[in-house]
């Protein structure tokens, strides 16, 4: 198991969930910084040491206050650590749940593990943690089901438009005179309501307004 984990986290009712998980997995002396530019210098420090960090748990999201801060957000921290230590394990612990910005948490920053804040934390802390040890990337079980329904549905350029113009307000009677004058087929109404009925059948989905707040909630719009 990890010997050497470093925290950055800058609510303490969030840290008392990554203590309750690293006191359970019975890891010692883990580090714990509250902003992304000191969690940077711990780990510059531990690579001058030739002890470096195993591991590191970070947040998104950072609150500004008085103290003036180069890196603002875990997205910046995590960009910063690869550069200086590129094989370092990452998870990130965080309320976010948009499908899109996750996947570029994997994809372009090469988290290892992706855990949302909630009632069941520690517990998934603590599944990530021993998957992320054993060279396995983790991602909350819900936000892994709703990847899969996402993914078993492929928006085109002309449904997200279509979602999109409802998402503004434009009413669905109106769509199709956006529709022609923009040069966009199919117009017809007939050919709007059957696109929409499609989407909305295929994701499970009863109405309108409960289809744009899933494409909000994936960053499909």
């Amino acid at each position: 198991m990890f010997k050497k984990i470093l925290i950055a986290e800058d609510y303490e009712s969030s840290n008392i969930s990554v203590q309750k998980a690293l006191e359970d997995l019975k890891i010692p002396n883990p580090k714990y910084v509250n902003y992304c530019d000191d969690a940077l210098s711990r780990i510059k420090m531990s690579l001058q040491e030739a002890n470096p960090f195993e591991l590191l748990i970070t947040d998104l999201s950072f609150d500004e206050d008085h103290r003036a801060q180069e890196l603002k957000s875990g997205q910046q921290l995590i960009s910063a650590v690869r550069a200086l230590q590129p094989n370092l394990k990452v998870i990130v612990f965080s309320v976010e749940k948009k499908e899109v910005i996750i996947e570029k948490l994997f994809n372009e920053q090469r988290i290892n593990g992706y855990v949302k804040k909630g009632r069941d934390d520690v517990k998934d802390l603590k599944k990530a943690i021993r998957s992320v040890y054993n060279n396995e990337k983790y991602i909350t079980y819900d936000l892994k089901i709703k990847s899969a329904e996402r993914n078993s549905f492929e928006f085109s350029e002309y449904d997200t438009l279509l979602v999109s113009l409802l998402a503004k307000g434009i009413l669905l009677k109106d769509i199709p005179d956006y529709l022609r004058s923009h040069q966009i087929k199919p117009a017809s109404m007939s050919a709007v309501e059957k696109r929409l009925k499609e989407i909305k059948e295929s994701l499970n989905i009863n109405s309108n307004e409960q289809l744009i707040a899933f494409c909000k909630d994936f960053g499909i719009i």
